[in-house]
């Protein structure tokens, strides 16, 4: 989509695009309110601006709809494109990877009562599983701050994907 598909587009066709990048709907609401933007960089830099005012409700809610590090999920909707695309250097095929991926999403869930969100793209496997590895060391608190970044940064990424320059 270009910009000025962007700031001209229905609100439900733009709301639904950027729902897709981080489901907050009061972000997607923030950012469809200060349309019509003169630039890519404006745009991305107040959904970064008001990214980082997200309460971990927020945050919460919107990890419903991330997978698991390692699963790769089968729909044909945008989100489930994202993910799989994010994650394609997390392979399947290593079963050792896939196992203590599995074990530390586990253990993470446990712990923190939710799933591991971590920005993927451009991460290898093994990278992913030492960042799992360290942030299970964290305190709850540091959890939501941690987690909030990563969506900030996933959204961040997806939105500048699905805004042509």
């Amino acid at each position: 989509m270009t910009l000025d598909d962007f700031n001209l587009a229905p609100r439900q066709v733009v709301s639904d695009m950027l729902l897709a990048c981080a489901a907050i709907p009061a972000w997607a609401d923030a950012i469809i309110a200060a349309r019509p933007f003169a630039g890519r960089d404006r745009l991305i830099g107040l959904a970064g601006d008001l990214a980082l005012g997200w309460r971990p409700e927020q945050v919460a809610g919107a990890l419903v709809h991330h997978p698991r590090i390692g699963e790769r999920p089968g729909g044909g909707d945008v989100q489930s494109r994202h993910s799989r695309r994010e994650q394609a250097a997390v392979d399947p095929a290593d079963a050792t990877l896939a196992a203590e991926l599995l074990a530390g999403n586990r253990r993470y869930e446990r712990r923190f009562g939710q799933v591991f969100l971590v920005r993927a793209a451009g991460r290898s496997g093994h990278e992913i599983l030492a960042l799992l590895q360290r942030r299970l060391t964290h305190s709850r608190a540091q959890e939501q701050r941690e987690t909030a970044m990563q969506l900030r940064e996933i959204a961040l990424l997806r939105l500048q994907e699905g805004i042509s320059q």
